[in-house]
């Protein structure tokens, strides 16, 4: 018990010391660490002196576990922070491969295959289409229909190792017929 406690007071003295020079090298010291500082250089300092030394060092120790404590809760935002980016990101990579999958988006390159405006207008109006139009419900059974063919064949490049069950017929933006080679 008597080699912990020499332990723990080397430990502190060592804390202490380095606080201090780490203090004494700040170019804008707080009050409280000016104080600290005069005290630690005195002589001799009175009881009083002492005491107020004693403070203002735990006082310090609260600072420094407090800014400790910060930098922990800082990286917990982060993480979340960057899980949401990450999340987001993983949509977004999801939305561009629905474009290809549409054919209208050159997959080596990334650039649209037709003109950039043309595309947008194109995707302007759709958003413009009220959610209760026959319309939608079509395309939604297309769109299903590749989203199936599209899973079909990963599914049978990874057992198989590359043969293509079924194919899509992509020519033209109305025309999203699927197809069994079987």
């Amino acid at each position: 018990m008597a080699v912990d406690f020499k332990e723990r007071a080397r430990k502190a003295q060592e804390w202490q010391e380095n606080r201090l020079a780490y203090l004494r090298a700040l170019k804008n010291p707080s009050d409280h660490q000016r104080l600290l500082l005069i005290i630690a250089d005195m002589p001799t300092p009175t009881s009083e002196d002492k005491r107020k030394f004693d403070a203002l060092l735990q006082a310090e120790r609260a600072a420094e576990r407090a800014e400790k404590l910060r930098g922990v809760a800082a990286k917990i935002v982060d993480a979340d922070k960057k899980a949401e980016r990450k999340a987001r990101d993983h949509e977004l990579y999801n939305a561009a491969g629905l474009l290809i999958l549409a054919g209208l988006v050159d997959t080596k390159t990334g650039a649209p295959k037709g003109d950039r405006a043309e595309l947008l207008g194109a995707l302007c109006g759709l958003s413009k289409v009220p959610p209760d139009d026959h319309r939608r419900s079509e395309w939604k059974r297309a769109g299903d229909a590749l989203l199936a063919a599209e899973s079909q064949k990963k599914g049978s490049r990874k057992k198989e190792g590359g043969s293509d069950p079924a194919s899509v017929d992509t020519s033209s933006p109305g025309n999203l017929n699927v197809s069994s080679n079987t």
